[in-house]
């Protein structure tokens, strides 16, 4: 069997350069792989492509990068509470492309399964279409979306192996399975990594063969964007 683990969060990015494209997991701050992230703050890499459903907020996951103006192109489906974000767009700083949130997930998953591309009914007669072969089926338009192309993907499990087998908790599982073996080197952090054989096979979400680093994650935050709790009577 082969072993995945590596020590830390140095060693699982090795190989990190600038101007490569990254996917992301997560869903606003919800699964977001924070030590990877945290440790592409820390090398500097700059005029780097971060495909993520968006860019977190202005203090913390991906606006952390954007602060310092390592991304020069932002591929998501819509900018979110990231007020750094909408301001790099409108001011042209930014490359920005946005996508339908279901097509981005498509594109990430087409690249997992190895298809260069795909048809889907979304964007078309839009911005989104333009540029792009579109064909009908019977009687409706379709749009031909080409799969991403990754150097890295980082993803964040709550439980993880020695042969790279995940499991995620609850909505945490949101973009991270699909862009798992989605590009070249997929990286995993997990919150608890034990022993190959220790999960349960009916629970693991995604096997380790789409997965080439894993690590033991520490010190996560696990903020909560938009917190609302009930008033006491």
């Amino acid at each position: 069997m082969i072993k995945k683990t590596v020590s830390n969060v140095h060693e699982a990015l090795e190989g990190v350069k600038d101007k490569m494209t990254f996917m992301l997991g997560g869903f606003g701050l919800c699964g977001i792989p924070e030590n990877a992230i945290a440790e592409l703050v820390s090398l500097e890499v700059k005029d780097i492509t971060c495909i993520s459903n968006n860019a977190g907020v202005d203090d913390f996951g991906l606006g952390l990068l954007l602060q310092k103006h390592q991304v020069k192109k932002m591929i998501s489906s819509y900018v979110g509470e990231n007020d750094e974000f909408e301001r790099q767009m409108l001011s042209g700083e930014l490359d920005v492309e946005l996508t339908p949130q279901g097509t981005l997930a498509e594109k990430c998953r087409a690249a997992q399964s190895g298809f260069p591309a795909f048809y889907t009914p979304a964007g078309y007669g839009t911005e989104v279409a333009e540029g792009k072969e579109t064909r009908e089926f019977n009687g409706k338009m379709y749009v031909l979306e080409e799969a991403y192309k990754a150097d890295f993907s980082f993803v964040k499990a709550w439980k993880g192996d020695e042969a790279g087998n995940l499991i995620f908790k609850g909505t945490a599982r949101n973009f991270n399975p699909v862009m798992c073996g989605a590009a070249k080197i997929t990286v995993a952090e997990v919150e608890e990594l034990v022993p190959a054989g220790a999960l349960n096979p009916n629970e693991i979400h995604v096997p380790g063969i789409f997965v080439q680093r894993i690590f033991q994650g520490k010190d996560y935050e696990k903020r909560i964007e938009q917190r609302t709790v009930r008033t006491k009577n």
